[in-house]
């Protein structure tokens, strides 16, 4: 199940290049711009639009924080990037690529543990079943402690 660092780096060529057909086709440009947010949102994993922002200002200067999140905005009306709340602050984005997952936030320590859906099925299927509640487990955060920090280990 691993931490936040155990996600796909990535499109392949043949993947982004069908991404630019589709983009295309729908009738947007992925301009460099765009490009670029995508690729920092891909290659952090779970990045808040801060995150982006300096990792996207390594490539190209002149972006502002303004920008990042109209390109954020508008690549998640496209669903190629999706967001959660971890936590106070900022959402944080991941690409839609990444298969869809709840999370584990450690609030001692702050660590982010991506967990399948099926870890939290028989929640979800207990909220639909009572409440008629139809859940979102790709918005899914779960509080807690992880077992290092239960544990008194040193945290990752």
């Amino acid at each position: 199940m691993g931490d936040s660092h155990d996600h796909h780096h990535g499109h392949d060529a043949v993947a982004a290049g069908a991404l630019h057909e589709e983009l295309r086709a729908r009738g947007y440009r992925l301009t460099p711009q765009r490009q670029l947010v995508l690729e920092a949102v891909e290659d952090l994993g779970h990045a808040t639009p801060e995150e982006v922002l300096n990792a996207v200002r390594r490539k190209a200067r002149g972006v502002n924080m303004s920008t990042i999140y109209r390109t954020l905005e508008l690549l998640e009306g496209l669903d190629l990037v999706s967001h959660a709340h971890l936590g106070h602050g900022a959402p944080t984005y991941h690409a839609a690529t990444t298969a869809d997952h709840a999370h584990l936030v450690c609030r001692a320590c702050g660590r982010v543990i991506e967990v399948p859906p099926d870890a939290v099925e028989p929640l979800a299927e207990r909220l639909r079943e009572h409440y008629a509640f139809d859940t979102d487990v790709r918005h899914l955060t779960v509080f807690g402690q992880c077992a290092e920090c239960r544990e008194g280990t040193d945290c990752p």
